[in-house]
């Protein structure tokens, strides 16, 4: 559920923000277990920043700068890149492109920095007009969008709707906002039974065993907050599949070097040339959209990669130093006592 001033208090608004196909050259298959990426350090710290070919690379980034828009996507054209997006963004595509380009042929890009999947979540969750502090926000939608890493498509989805039991009534603003309806809420099963149905839909996709993956979020909010809460309501432990994620807000800004109020999700897909697809504030469309996002940042060269993690209740950053390690195979989390 993206944050949004109408449906959001202030306060959290202030927070700090079948076999897949062959991978194309420079995404190798990234490996599952703690044992396999024990002791491993990122591309970054293990380069020769006094090899001339990084030289190179500053020299073609100043040539790159000095572009127009037209000369830029020009360029890109030309290696059958994608073209749309502002100049800041295909600057970035284009620089790094022709760094992936030099590396590879110095042999410096690590097999291992990708996971073979993401799940994107965006979850809904029920709300009031003027988002009284006092008021329970429980998951009514939970979507999952599965992205394949190698292929760069969605290869699946997954929706089902929740049924909420503290505040079981919609607020009429809540159905404006999501488009659920009363009706849709009062049939749906409640947040346990909607949990233990995603994670078999995982676990059909082998995923935490045969492949690795890992879920993304656009912003905080979705795991700090939703799924923290929910499964307090829920009276089960939180699941360990979800205690770190992808946060492609501050993953959009650190590649993209943008500040935080340009990593809106409509702004986001602005600056990259796309439009909105679907109905705003539909969990699944919005996952599908932010999943577009993260499908274009891997185009452009970005290691998509965990940066945060919930541990005690608590919203943390997970530094880009630590070790790949995929999420674990998902499992039914036990009730709580």
């Amino acid at each position: 559920m993206e944050e949004r001033e109408e449906s959001r208090p202030q306060a959290a608004r202030d927070e700090a923000a079948a076999a897949p196909a062959a991978r194309p050259p420079g995404r190798q298959h990234c490996k599952i277990s703690d044992q396999e990426t024990n002791g491993k350090t990122s591309a970054a710290s293990s380069n020769d920043f006094s090899d001339p070919i990084y030289k190179e690379i500053a020299i073609t980034n100043g040539y790159i700068n000095r572009m127009t828009r037209e000369e830029l996507r020009s360029k890109l054209a030309e290696f059958k890149l994608e073209t749309r997006g502002v100049k800041d963004v295909l600057k970035k595509r284009l620089k790094n492109y022709y760094k992936k380009q030099k590396l590879m042929q110095k042999e410096h890009i690590s097999g291992e920095s990708c996971y073979d999947y993401i799940c994107v979540v965006d979850f809904e969750a029920t709300c009031e007009e003027g988002n009284p502090p006092e008021f329970v926000h429980e998951i009514i939608e939970f979507p999952v969008v599965l992205v394949n890493t190698r292929t760069l498509e969605i290869e699946d989805t997954f929706q089902q709707y929740v049924k909420p039991e503290i505040n079981p009534k919609l607020s009429d603003f809540c159905i404006s906002l999501t488009g659920i309806t009363q009706d849709i809420v009062d049939k749906a099963d409640i947040f346990p039974q909607v949990l233990q149905n995603v994670i078999e839909w995982m676990r059909q996709r082998e995923l935490g065993t045969k492949y690795s993956y890992s879920m993304l979020t656009d912003g905080s909010w979705d795991m700090s907050k939703f799924l923290n809460t929910q499964c307090r309501i829920s009276r089960i432990k939180y699941p360990s599949f979800a205690k770190k994620w992808i946060n492609i807000r501050k993953s959009y800004g650190n590649f993209y070097k943008v500040p935080r109020n340009q990593t809106k999700l409509t702004i986001m897909l602005e600056n990259l040339g796309m439009n909105y697809d679907g109905r705003p504030h539909s969990g699944l469309d919005d996952s599908k959209n932010i999943a577009r996002i993260a499908i274009r940042m891997l185009q452009d060269g970005c290691d998509l990669r965990v940066n945060e993690r919930i541990h005690g209740g608590q919203l943390m950053t997970v530094s880009s130093s630590v070790p790949l390690e995929g999420a674990p195979a998902p499992q039914m989390p036990r009730y709580r006592n």
